[in-house]
């Protein structure tokens, strides 16, 4: 080779710090400049940072988050022990038992009292899918009627591995995909991402819900994440698919619906109107609802080819009868028409259950907060469900026009959870486990371009901290007190948070901590009555028995509590909202960063 040759070797690249300010995951000493972690979750990354592939990270976290899963379902589960009705864990078997043994036509009508279907069709293939392997491995566990309430023990390592392999096949891919394309669009790094990962993965009401109570909301969660990522990914197609899949599992879903409705929307009249993009949005949405209810209603026409006494002895809904249209309502039973109607009003007749009343049990909502103090029994339940309703409007009508204005995808989180905790706080018939839904928006936060300030880090933390507490209750009937106590401590440490850690809330100036982003006295101060309220709570509630007169004293407490902060959480990501929409203009965010410089 000639000595003239015009080859110079490429210079590497210096290896810059990870950014303090977008990520806050570093301190950074202000005159030797050593980096150091700044809570134990980046510690334990902090081996793998800048040479470590992400790929090589990514199955030593999926390892983690699923010895934890399967270590919590070596607890108790819902209803065990307790017939005649049992709980959850019964009721999924018991849909599995159903749709395996009994016509399409009979699955929403079948023994209505006990666990009757009461979730959309795409629950009811998910179950039959399980119960199909189920049967093969050992048939008894799904005998029609005669399997009621087994507990047989390899029974349960079946049902807790369906949890496992449905999240591993729904929630947890998506997760890791949309904080992919999230963290992309918020220029987070690897060790950003794996940090929000983590914290998303781990956070302890989705692990104590489906993997110590039992049940499959992480399904339904896991096609909300897959919907968003496909926004980021900017395929508004696949979004609106994966959308009516979420809604087909669970109708919990509807949350969402009204921001997603207003983004969609949104994205196809702004910055111009894109008649293209709407037709397509709704042909696609049609499509995909026609294809969720097919199978339901096509099997209702076989089953009606195959035996036509089996139709005519399904008793019509009320919804079927009181249709306001006499077309529908007076179809001959004859008719081919009348066995897809019938299926339709049914599973609708079950999935929207408005008979049962406002709420039931005791949640950390609206309602059960006003009926401490004035029984809502009282008053008219006609009148208490249009009054949920107006209410449940007003609280998520800000949330669906801010993000119909400015269809911006960064904003999606925020307007999903503000319409969460509106939902949560105000709507009908609203269970404990639904705090879920609110709070997955709120922790996919994390993987934002502010995800682990300590501001939102703070925010996200006590929100998820509070929501686990609220379920309380339910957990310690189902022997889950000490996987509650452990996952939740965990989570705490990990992310440097009370009661493991009180820097977070520290404002001390110290050359070791360049961080610029102190949390503010009243975040403070209302953080920290909410978090010794809690400790008081857990105290007092495991040492003092309730007084006789009052035996629910601890729960009524706990749902005041609850409420009072959710209510909290729906302001706060509200105002995010706003903030970073710029509807305002620049000023408040202008402010805030004047605050934080001044901090």
């Amino acid at each position: 080779m000639s000595s003239n040759s015009s080859y110079t070797p490429r210079k590497k690249k210096k290896r810059s710090a990870p950014s303090q300010t977008r990520s806050d995951l570093f301190i950074v000493d202000a005159d030797s400049k050593p980096i150091k972690p700044a809570f134990p979750l980046t510690a334990f990354l902090w081996p793998a940072r800048g040479t470590t592939s992400q790929w090589i990270i990514l199955p030593l976290v999926l390892m983690l988050v699923g010895l934890f899963r399967w270590t919590t379902g070596f607890w108790g589960y819902s209803g065990l022990g307790k017939p005649p009705m049992y709980g959850d864990y019964e009721a999924q078997r018991h849909w599995m038992e159903i749709t395996n043994h009994l016509p399409v036509s009979k699955w929403y009508f079948y023994d209505l009292q006990y666990w009757g279907l009461d979730y959309p069709p795409l629950t009811a293939y998910h179950s039959w899918a399980l119960g199909k392997i189920g049967s093969i491995i050992n048939p008894s566990w799904f005998v029609l009627d005669t399997s009621r309430g087994v507990e047989d023990q390899l029974l349960k390592v079946f049902m807790r591995a369906t949890v496992l392999a449905s999240e591993y096949l729904t929630y947890i891919p998506a997760t890791i995909i949309f904080l992919r394309k999230y963290g992309r669009s918020q220029s987070i790094g690897g060790i950003g991402i794996s940090c929000a990962c983590i914290a998303i993965l781990m956070q302890p009401a989705t692990l104590l819900i489906d993997h110590g109570h039992f049940q499959y909301n992480t399904v339904m969660l896991g096609l909300m994440v897959a919907s968003m990522a496909s926004i980021f990914s900017g395929n508004l197609l696949w979004s609106s698919v994966f959308f009516v899949a979420a809604l087909g599992f669970k109708q919990m879903a509807l949350y969402y619906a009204p921001v997603m409705f207003a983004f969609l929307l949104g994205s196809c009249v702004n910055p111009k109107i894109n008649i293209a993009r709407l037709m397509a949005i709704s042909i696609t949405t049609l499509l995909a609802f026609t294809l969720l209810f097919a199978p339901l209603l096509l099997g209702a026409l076989y089953d009606r080819y195959q035996d036509p006494a089996l139709t005519l002895s399904l008793p019509p809904p009320d919804l079927f009868t009181s249709l306001p249209s006499k077309v529908i309502s007076n179809i001959p039973p004859l008719s081919p028409l009348y066995p897809p109607v019938l299926q339709l009003t049914q599973s609708v007749h079950r999935i929207f259950p408005f008979a049962r009343g406002l709420f039931e049990d005791k949640v950390a909502n609206f309602w059960c907060f006003a009926h401490t103090f004035y029984k809502l029994n009282s008053i008219s339940p006609v009148f208490l469900r249009r009054f949920s309703l107006y209410l449940t409007f007003f609280a998520i009508i800000a949330p669906c026009m801010i993000i119909g204005a400015v269809p911006r995808r960064s904003l999606l989180p925020y307007a999903l959870a503000a319409s969460g905790w509106g939902f949560f706080l105000f709507s009908f018939q609203v269970h404990e486990k639904s705090v879920l839904l609110p709070l997955l928006p709120m922790t996919l936060l994390f993987g934002s371009e502010d995800g682990f300030s300590k501001e939102y880090r703070a925010w996200l933390g006590w929100a998820n901290v509070l929501g686990t507490w609220t379920l309380y209750p339910l957990l310690k009937r189902d022997g889950l007190a000490t996987p509650y106590a452990v996952l939740t401590f965990l989570w705490v440490y990990l992310l440097g948070l009370p009661p493991a850690s009180l820097e977070i809330y520290s404002r001390k100036a110290s050359k070791e901590n360049t961080q610029t982003d102190a949390v503010s006295w009243f975040t403070t101060l209302l953080h920290s009555a909410f978090y010794l309220a809690m400790i008081a709570w857990h105290t007092l509630e495991l040492f003092v028995p309730p007084p006789s007169n009052k035996p629910d004293l601890y729960p009524v407490t706990n749902v005041l509590i609850g409420a009072a902060g959710f209510g909290i959480c729906y302001l706060w990501c509200l105002w995010k909202l706003i903030l970073h929409s710029g509807l305002l203009g620049d000023y408040l965010k202008d402010q805030e960063m004047k605050k934080k410089k001044v901090a």
